[in-house]
């Protein structure tokens, strides 16, 4: 996990100070009309605790954990004392929270067994030769899970993140000083590459599901599998072909190809041997959850599964509980998304939500289709920096935003209703905890913090624009 470079009190005190003046600045300022008081206070620590996840003036978990603490006691998304630490405590009951600690535990039984070595080798010997070759690897590993996997925390952070870990690590690539090599660029193809599959199909992404349901609920239409994929092709196709492309020219990595990595990543599968027993052992536990995850959703959630593997991890000896009490960045980003969730839910219960929802489409009233299409479009992938939940935005946005489009005469709803379906996986880029697999290739160290927000917002204003520039014109030509 990436942490503050220096303590608060040498020279990093502007750190810890930035974010309060930004929460007092903003609860200080008058009341918007029809929001409640403390609607807009809360909404004020809010924007001091993504002001402090961005400056880090304590590790960002310490940083959630202190805007919960507050939560609770200003009381301010629930009247009552009890009522109020159960909701800012609430993170820690969530699925997805679970299942991104469970990654961490994947990536551990990777490592110990050398499983993941083997893989990473594997695809070293066959791709290495060229750094964009790897990129290209890893969007399609993650492409062909996508249509089986509805959740993308267990396709992307589960199975997809425990590999490429492994491999930055064969061309002297570490966190730090050397994470430019290659790591970074590997890290971050990999995230992306779960942002756009999770657009792909209906399936890829749990929200996506749920979104299709408050569609039928608020219009009226039910939309098929066929027709989610058609709407989606042309955006998907290009950014499937070109992502790995466009990380490489935006954010190069330092190694861009050897001749003789690949001879060497050969040889050292046959230094390594034939498999192990803990490695057979591991990859069949990781068929079980990939199984589960796939077949088992009418069974058990997907995050029942990892931590049912995790159980049989742990009796069949793979890592101990030792080794799992021990992993610092697994527990720092647990208690991350838990506070993240918990506070980001209290923002839908005050009612901020729905008021910025219903304030912003407004305001677009009187304008060409288009530019409401487009305006609400943004609004509604922007406002994802509120959420640490993609269910939850969808859940809170959703049907608010696509009724008052739909209302605004000639803007044609059932292509609305599909831009902002496609706009969930694709928002999951922008921040290091808008969707469940950030907070795990963040915590990998390799991309940094400024960094992983400045390419965040970059790569986040590529998708949104393909979306508008391609999707407005193609989808209203398929639904006149």
């Amino acid at each position: 996990m990436v942490t503050a470079r220096g303590p608060v009190g040498s020279g990093m005190a502007w750190r810890a100070a930035l974010p309060a003046v930004a929460g007092i600045g903003v609860a200080l300022a008058p009341v918007p009309p029809g929001l409640a008081p403390d609607a807009w206070r809360y909404f004020a620590l809010f924007v001091a605790v993504v002001a402090g996840l961005v400056l880090e003036p304590v590790p960002a978990a310490g940083v959630g954990f202190i805007g919960m603490a507050l939560a609770a006691a200003s009381r301010l998304a629930a009247p009552d004392p009890e009522t109020s630490l159960k909701l800012a405590l609430s993170g820690f009951a969530n699925g997805t929270v679970w299942l991104v600690f469970a990654a961490f535990m994947f990536a551990l039984g990777y490592e110990r067994t050398g499983l993941g070595k083997r893989i990473a080798l594997t695809l070293v010997r066959r791709l290495g030769g060229h750094t964009l070759g790897l990129g290209y690897a890893t969007m399609f590993a993650d492409l062909a899970l996508a249509p089986f996997t509805p959740s993308n925390t267990a396709r992307s952070a589960g199975t997809i993140f425990p590999v490429i870990r492994n491999i930055p690590p064969l061309y002297d690539s570490q966190p730090g000083p050397t994470a430019r090599r290659i790591g970074a660029y590997v890290i971050w193809t990999g995230f992306s590459a779960t942002a756009v599959t999770s657009s792909m199909f209906v399936t890829s992404l749990a929200p996506n599901l749920l979104a299709l349901g408050l569609v039928e609920k608020t219009i009226g239409y039910r939309f098929s599998m066929g027709e989610w994929v058609i709407g989606f092709l042309p955006i998907g196709l290009l950014l499937v072909a070109a992502l790995p492309w466009l990380i490489y020219k935006v954010y190069p990595p330092e190694v861009t190809g050897s001749a003789e990595v690949p001879r060497w990543a050969a040889a050292e599968l046959d230094t390594m041997g034939p498999m192990t027993r803990n490695e057979m052992v591991m990859a069949a536990l990781a068929l079980v959850a990939i199984g589960l995850w796939i077949f088992g959703g009418r069974v058990m959630e997907a995050a029942t599964a990892a931590l049912l593997v995790i159980s049989l991890m742990l009796l069949l000896r793979i890592v101990t509980w030792q080794e799992i009490v021990a992993n610092k960045d697994a527990w720092n980003v647990l208690v991350l998304l838990a506070t993240l969730f918990g506070l980001a839910d209290g923002l839908n219960k005050v009612g901020f939500v729905a008021w910025l929802a219903k304030g912003s489409a407004a305001m677009l009233t009187g304008y060409p289709p288009t530019v409401v299409m487009a305006g609400l479009l943004a609004m509604f992938f922007l406002v994802h920096y509120m959420f640490a939940s993609i269910t939850a935005h969808v859940t809170a946005m959703l049907p608010v935003v696509l009724a008052a489009g739909a209302a605004v005469p000639g803007v044609h709803a059932r292509p609305l209703a599909l831009l902002l379906c496609y706009s969930l996986g694709l928002m999951g880029i922008i921040t290091p905890y808008a969707t469940g697999p950030a907070p795990v290739f963040y915590g990998s160290g390799y991309v940094s913090r400024k960094e992983f927000w400045a390419l965040g917002l970059t790569f986040g204003a590529i998708f949104l624009a393909v979306l508008t520039v391609i999707g407005i014109p193609y989808l209203t030509f398929l639904y006149p």
